[in-house]
This record gives structure tokens, sequence and C-alpha cells, in this order.
């Protein structure tokens, strides 16, 4: 379960329509997330089917990123339903991607797997923050602070922020009562 609500790190920016096959290619998906050690190999992996164009998103030899948020434009997550996606993301040591929008199965599959927090923003963030600047999440507030202290509403996961910081699906259904605990 997730307790912070204040979320401090850099960030990893991407364009528009970035698909789960950039987020993680398909000769990946035989990784178990559930296996420890190929859930750290998921997360080696996330970003790896970008274009060249863009920076490496994990440096050669490490397992983990050094950016806490992916800021993205419209479409983020489009293509083929893939729950390993987000899964990786979380793995290489993301919290959240900020998006105008997403493809609605990676949404779900965020919340499903309380992998990491979909934002949504009504402003065009990717045009205005550069890889590595340094980003401050309010999640109770629901505002993105960027470089120079402007704040930025983002759009209120409601209910299914409860989901995710109960870490799925499952355990919330568990924490909840709604399934046994044993399930």
């Amino acid at each position: 379960m997730r307790e912070e609500k204040i979320l401090k790190g850099k960030a990893y920016v991407l364009d528009d329509k970035i698909d789960t096959d950039q987020i993680l290619p398909a000769c990946y998906l035989t990784l178990v997330p559930t296996i420890p050690e190929e859930r750290v190999a998921l997360g080696s992996h996330a970003l790896s089917g970008l274009p060249e164009r863009y920076p490496r998103f994990i440096k050669e030899g490490e397992n983990e990123t050094e950016f806490t948020f992916v800021v993205a434009g419209r479409d983020f997550g489009c293509g083929s339903s893939r729950e390993h996606a987000p899964v990786a993301l979380s793995a290489a040591g993301v919290k959240a991607v900020i998006a105008e929008s997403y493809a609605r199965i990676f949404f779900r599959n965020c919340i499903m797997t309380g992998s990491l927090f979909p934002l949504e923003t009504p402003v065009k963030l990717n045009e205005r923050i550069k890889n590595g600047d340094e980003l401050t999440l309010d999640l109770e507030e629901n505002t993105l602070t960027l470089p120079g202290g402007e704040k930025i509403q983002l759009t209120p996961l409601g209910a299914a922020g409860e989901v995710i910081e109960a870490g799925g699906i499952f355990e919330f259904a568990r924490k909840s009562g709604m399934i046994s605990k044993k399930a």
C-alpha cells in the first residue's frame, strides 16, 4: 500500500501516441511480474521500444531509471492491451504518468494492477517540460508543480486512486472485504 501523497522527482518527456510496443516490446511479455527477478527484468526493458531520437530511459547496466515521472501528450498507451506495460514502468521506478489523454486499456491496466498513477493534464506539458526537470506531484490536491513554481491542476482520479493506492483491484477488493483475504 502506498502512503506517499507528495511525490518529487525528475521527468522523462515523450510525444503523443506512445504505444504499448514502445513502452514494452512484445518479446518481453513472457516475463512474469509476480516473480521478483522477472519483475526487475521487466523494469529494465521499460520504454526500450522507443525510437532512437529519445534519450535512454534506463542507463546502460542499470535496472531502474532516474525518472520518477513520465510526461507525455495525447493517447499514451495506445496499441495492444498489455498489463505488462504499466507494470514495467513501475518496476523501472516510475510513480506516475502525466499525459493529456490515455488509451482506455492502458488507463484501466494502471488501476487494475495498482502499478502507477495515470494522471491527466489539460495543458500540453510535454512541450513545456524538459527531460530531467524536477517536478512535485501532490496526489491529495491533484496538482503538479513545475520548475519555477507554477502549479497545474490535474484531473482527479477519484475512487480509482484508492484502488491504485491499495496495490490494484485484487488488493483493494481484499482490503474492502469484497473478496476473502485468502483469495
